[in-house]
């Protein structure tokens, strides 16, 4: 029951077709189509069972799911699945496949659609989501290892799908094999779509010119940072030490073997910035970097106040400081994560409303005492909670004074604990009761602007030391298949805030190997534009 594992895809067919017609080999110069079918399996992201005799009991733990009515109890399953289709899919297909621990009981079992806003850390009888409707049924043989129903009038495209399980049993139980049975990938509940992708080749020209020779393009930066291909890779090294923050990402660099491209550092109220190791690290003509820079504007004040004016000396001096001593281009982040603080009183002036204020006044204000090299960025947390709330689109300040859209966002890699996942749990999290993923809300509602993982990490406990190397092996292949991210930053530290979860790349010497593999990928070579 744990939490969500990765979805494995594998292509099985194609069929060429030709000039309009179907051939075995297309003619010379005929435009080609080619249709790829494929099959992605998905494992629950939760999974529970109830009793109606134990009604306010959470069974989300268990290494089993049961369904059945024995001895006056009643016991019913619950499953969510998170399906992901790569860019130009289209779903034909899918199968809801159940492994069956033991012996299953010869009687009816149906599949019901439910809601998706339950959890399986806190479902119990008392709060489970109604039944919807039936989906699929079948009645299982005894021989059964597998149970296996057609869900495809349900599951037809990507998004988050749940289903309740129930029996038509009265005295006996079929017990199946939840998440927490198996492995990172097998053992539990498969959600198994078919897939289909047809792609058309242009027709050649008879005689086509030799191309000239030429060097693979280069990537390089332009006026507001964004890479013309390629990603902008970026770290913040040293977290809640006391090592300084220019030495721990230099340390961090020789670690894992590429030096960052962004140098994230943070700031708040009537501090001076950047410092002059910040303005160094920038400077060095072997390592190029660029800062970025988050500042917490409305220390010891509130959002209003600063959109009122009440901070304009802040910003004032801090515009002189930087006209004077840092004429590079950076990036800024004004309160970033500002969900955590948000407020819904509205005298408190921390209200959602309040923040895309501050943050149209400080930019504003800014360009007029001419600060032109700030590139600016709003970085969002893309916590489901947070993304469910009503409040939550009147964040965004608009688009005239944003110039990349970011995220701050993890996962563990400890299955069972919260947040399990890889990176494109943290791209794609939904809010809670459903919707658009992260990625793919930031995509529709703004796709003139780059995306930057302002912040990421993958972590364990500190004492339930985990591989992270398989969390980190999904790094490249998820940004290949969302290509509007731009830049990632990762934040390293051995023990976060409250000193529990370790993010550090180097807990194993595994997670350090696959890591290492990740920075040497050929997509992070980004030249910083002059």
């Amino acid at each position: 029951m744990g939490a969500r594992r990765g979805t494995i895809g594998i292509a099985l067919t194609g069929v060429v077709v030709a000039g309009g017609g179907f051939a075995l080999t297309p003619p010379a110069n005929a435009a080609t189509t080619t249709t790829t079918t494929g099959t992605r399996t998905t494992y629950t992201s939760d999974d529970a069972y109830t009793s109606s005799t134990r009604k306010t009991v959470n069974f989300g733990a268990a290494d089993k799911l049961v369904v059945g009515k024995e001895s006056g109890e009643t016991r019913m399953s619950y499953l969510k699945f998170a399906p992901k289709v790569a860019a130009g899919e289209t779903v034909t297909g899918a199968e809801l496949r159940l492994p069956v621990d033991g012996t299953p009981v010869a009687a009816t079992l149906n599949v019901f659609s439910v809601p998706n806003s339950w959890s399986e850390k806190t479902v119990t009888a008392a709060n489970a989501p109604k039944t919807g409707s039936l989906v699929a049924s079948l009645k299982p043989k005894t021989t059964d290892k597998t149970l296996t129903f057609n869900v495809s009038k349900v599951v037809n495209k990507a998004g988050t799908y749940a289903f309740a399980l129930k029996s038509a049993s009265t005295n006996a139980v079929t017990r199946l094999r939840s998440m927490e049975y198996g492995t990172a990938t097998s053992g539990g509940p498969e959600l198994v779509i078919t897939t289909k992708k047809t792609t058309t080749t242009s027709a050649k020209p008879s005689t086509p010119a030799t191309p000239p020779v030429t060097a693979p393009a280069e990537c390089v930066t332009d006026a507001l940072l964004v890479p013309s291909c390629g990603v902008l890779w970026g770290a913040a090294a040293g977290g809640f030490t006391d090592t300084p923050r220019d030495q721990a990402l230099k340390d961090w660099e020789a670690l894992t073997g590429r030096t960052a491209s962004i140098y994230h550092t943070y700031h708040k109220g009537d501090e001076q910035f950047p410092t002059k190791a910040e303005i160094a690290m920038t400077q060095d003509p072997k390592n190029p970097r660029v800062l970025l820079l988050n500042w917490k504007v409305a220390y010891n004040s509130t959002w209003a106040k600063v959109a009122a004016g009440a901070q304009d000396a802040r910003i004032d001096k801090w515009s002189e400081y930087v006209k004077k001593n840092y004429q590079q281009k950076f990036f800024l982040a004004l309160h970033h994560e500002p969900e955590n603080d948000v407020s819904t009183s509205a005298s408190s002036g921390m209200t959602a409303k309040d923040y895309a204020a501050m943050y149209r006044h400080v930019i504003t204000r800014l360009r007029a005492n001419g600060v032109t090299n700030a590139v600016n960025v709003i970085a969002y947390m893309g916590n489901e909670k947070w993304m469910a709330q009503s409040w939550w689109k009147d964040l965004y300040p608009g688009d005239a004074y944003v110039d990349w859209i970011g995220l701050d966002s993890y996962v563990s890699v400890e299955k069972g604990y919260y947040h399990y996942g890889d990176m494109g749990d943290i791209l794609d999290r939904q809010p809670t009761g459903g919707g658009l993923g992260w990625y793919d809300w930031a995509v529709k509602n703004h796709p003139k602007k780059p995306i930057m993982v302002a912040e990421w990490g993958m972590y364990h406990r500190t004492k339930s030391i985990t591989d992270k190397a398989p969390a980190f092996n999904t790094v490249v292949p998820e940004l290949k298949a969302h290509p509007a991210v731009k830049a990632i930053v990762y934040f390293d530290t051995a023990k976060d805030d409250e000193g529990d979860r370790d993010i550090s790349v180097n807990s194993t010497a595994s997670s350090l190997a696959a890591f290492k593999k990740v920075a040497s990928d050929p997509m992070f070579k980004v030249t910083i534009g002059k």
